[in-house]
């Protein structure tokens, strides 16, 4: 049997040109990447954009544009399944109060899951491809800087 694991990821970029992104730890794993998360059985894939940021960050998203679709073969690090990741490009349309960090992996309290996650804002030209730490966002890093959607205030 063949399992397929499709996640759905958003690149927010803010009006100051800072990108968001995820430090987090489970499973004794740890890495960085966009905010998002897995498709649920029923859901397309906006719908289960817009709950994984509303999860995760409290932001409700709106869906600007799309970047890229995983067009190689990823083996996920947690199990034997195939990812194929989207990303998109959003941005926040309400007012959040989200607690940003300014140091990797500067995790301040645990989730009920025992999943470890807090958020940085990098400036634009300051996000390098290997502060990612998956292939996937690090081709959607690419994508994203060749066509980059400037936010519209």
């Amino acid at each position: 049997m063949f399992l397929f694991n499709v996640r759905v990821y958003g690149i927010l970029l803010n009006e100051n040109n800072e990108v968001l992104i995820s430090d987090e730890r489970t499973e004794n794993v740890s890495f960085t990447k966009f905010p998002g998360g897995g498709l649920e059985y029923g859901e397309g894939l906006i719908d289960a954009l817009k709950r994984e940021y509303m999860e995760e960050t409290g932001m409700e998203v709106e869906v600007l544009k799309h970047i890229y679709t995983t067009d190689f073969y990823e083996k996920s690090s947690f199990n034997e399944s195939q990812i194929i990741s989207i990303y998109y490009q959003v941005k926040c349309i309400n007012k959040v109060n989200l607690k940003i960090t300014t140091r990797t992996f500067d995790f301040t309290e645990k989730s009920l899951e025992g999943k470890l996650q807090a958020f940085r804002l990098i400036p634009l030209h300051q996000l390098q491809e290997n502060d990612l730490t998956f292939k996937t966002d690090q081709a959607a890093w690419r994508e994203f800087l060749k066509s980059i959607v400037k936010i519209q205030e």
